[in-house]
């Protein structure tokens, strides 16, 4: 397992021929529209279990710490959801009808380039736990929308990250060992963990600062 963003950027990225990009607090970073696809799921539970919306967000926050606390890896709103007896089918439609995450989205060219230029050495593919509806219009107003060979979305399997099962058919998909597979995400917990059990490699990013470090790592790897 290599953690980039631990090492200094000193471990071997050597090889790699997928990269699976994570995407809400990965390509970009947006605290606003995080705080909103919380006050809609807030709304979504506090409907299902007849509470106001301020009661059932902090019950999602408590569930959360509570199943940190179980497993001893940090949780996702999704797997709150589950344990609060809500539907993810439910929760998404809500997700895409609700939400328009124009306003909370900036464009950047730097990251544009930089995804323009990994896709030269590597097939590209997002991850995520989010719908495809509203991860399409994310990427769109990121200037994205066709830098990915491949986006995977909550909607494949209806199992939130990480998935174990899913992991595998992604790099089975890609054509290519473990090894030869970069994961890069915000949430070492639900985006890296897994992959790097499995044998990836895996580079922690929350903020597109750290993600363009990758950049400069990537192209010092491949001079």
């Amino acid at each position: 397992m290599i953690d980039l963003s631990q090492d200094g950027g000193d471990g071997a990225l050597g090889g790699v021929k997928a990269v699976v990009f994570d995407l809400d607090g990965t390509l970009y970073v947006s605290r606003e529209l995080g705080e909103e696809i919380a006050a809609v799921a807030a709304r979504y539970l506090a409907e299902r279990r007849g509470i106001t919306p301020e009661e059932a967000d902090r019950l999602i926050r408590e569930t959360k710490a509570e199943l940190t606390a179980r497993t001893g890896f940090r949780s996702s709103l999704s797997h709150a959801t589950i344990e609060l007896g809500g539907d993810l089918r439910e929760l998404h439609c809500r997700f895409a009808a609700e939400i328009d995450p124009s306003p909370f989205l900036v464009r950047d060219e730097r990251v544009i380039r930089f995804l323009r230029d990994l896709a030269r050495r590597a097939e590209l593919i997002l991850y995520t736990n989010n719908n495809r509806s509203l991860a399409e219009r994310i990427l769109a107003g990121l200037g994205l929308a066709r830098a990915f060979r491949r986006v995977v979305t909550i909607e494949e399997s209806w199992r939130p990250k990480p998935d174990r099962q899913t992991l595998e058919e992604i790099i089975g998909a890609a054509g290519v060992c473990p090894e030869e597979c970069l994961f890069v995400g915000d949430r070492y917990d639900i985006d890296l963990r897994l992959p790097a059990e499995l044998g990836c490699q895996v580079y922690l990013s929350r903020s597109v600062d750290e993600l363009l470090a990758l950049h400069s790592i990537m192209s010092e790897e491949h001079r």
